[in-house]
């Protein structure tokens, strides 16, 4: 029995398909199904229920993949605490970001990163809360950054900033006659959202009920889902209606002057609050305090950038014609 074998039938398990689990260990379809079946034969047991179309985990596979789960963790606390006997900024460091965070913090944060800690190889991915709970769970990754609310047994949180959510409008749209917008306005218009299992579609929901009453109206015909921001953006872009982003991501530089506009919520305005959250295990504390520094910088970069722009389109509105 070896730890391979042991991360192959939690992953199987987890997945319940032989080729998606083969994908996420990186192996052929047949090496995972030959070393579960030689696992199954050593423990004299059958872990799986096999079927055309699934894979099913047995009463007692259910206990065994529990307990091979736990040791898993415990062989990445043992790695962790050989290398805190290194150089702590000399490790790889595996970071995970959530897809309303991951594509506008990365391309900032990783050369910010590696000016601070140039020995420290860096691995990011993104994904869903769910899906980065999990890896940081298991020891895939070290570190992620997710929106609060966020709990998790013998995980340690730290929160990074606060970040407003603003009103992102195509061109000519009425509300951009207005200074800030209400909540209780977004009713009446056509309104773009993340689909189901994105936190953001849930904090949007939070801070504005009524349109949480709204999407489960059978003759709603007022709200439209995308699979991205980035795909709702281009929906608003296209005058297919309006949508909210966190500030990071409305994105209006991007395209050609007035195309898009963003308007700022009356107050008490919606946020959100970024935090970074690692297990209590972790053995690396100055990687943590160095990715906290790096992403401080990198919010204290944009808001500066923000004030300028601000100001600068201040001073040609007052230019004279």
């Amino acid at each position: 029995m070896t730890l391979t074998e042991l991360r192959y039938i939690v992953t199987l398990a987890q997945e319940r398909h032989f080729g998606r689990a083969a994908e996420r260990c990186f192996v052929s379809q047949p090496t995972l199904s030959v070393a579960v079946k030689k696992l199954e034969e050593e423990l004299g047991v059958a872990l799986f229920e096999r079927s055309k179309s699934t894979v099913q985990v047995t009463p007692l596979g259910e206990k065994i993949v529990q307990q091979a789960q736990r040791v898993l963790e415990q062989s990445s606390v043992i790695k962790e605490l050989a290398n805190s006997g290194k150089d702590q900024l000399s490790s790889p460091l595996r970071i995970g970001a959530i897809y309303t965070i991951g594509p506008y913090l990365f391309p900032h944060l990783v050369p910010e990163l590696t000016r601070r800690a140039p020995k420290m190889p860096l691995y990011i991915e993104e994904g869903m809360t769910g899906d980065l709970r999990r890896k940081l769970r298991n020891g895939e990754l070290d570190v992620i950054i997710v929106a609060l609310p966020f709990t998790e047994t013998d995980v340690l949180t730290k929160i990074l900033y606060e970040e407003p959510f603003e009103v992102l409008l195509p061109a000519g749209h009425p509300l951009l006659e207005q200074d800030s917008i209400a909540k209780e306005q977004l009713i009446n218009e056509r309104l773009l959202m993340l689909g189901e299992g994105h936190c953001f579609r849930d904090q949007i929901l939070e801070a504005c009920p009524a349109i949480g009453n709204q999407i489960n109206n059978p003759e709603n015909t007022l709200i439209a889902e995308g699979g991205s921001l980035e795909t709702i953006r281009h929906m608003v872009a296209s005058g297919l209606g309006i949508t909210v982003l966190p500030y990071s991501a409305t994105g209006t530089g991007h395209y050609e002057s007035g195309v898009l506009e963003t308007r700022p919520f009356k107050d008490p305005a919606p946020s959100r609050s970024v935090a970074l959250a690692w297990r209590a295990s972790f053995p690396r504390p100055k990687a943590i305090d160095v990715i906290s520094q790096a992403i401080a910088e990198c919010s204290n970069r944009a808001r500066q950038s923000n004030e300028n722009g601000m100001q600068g389109s201040a001073s040609q509105s007052h230019e004279p014609a």
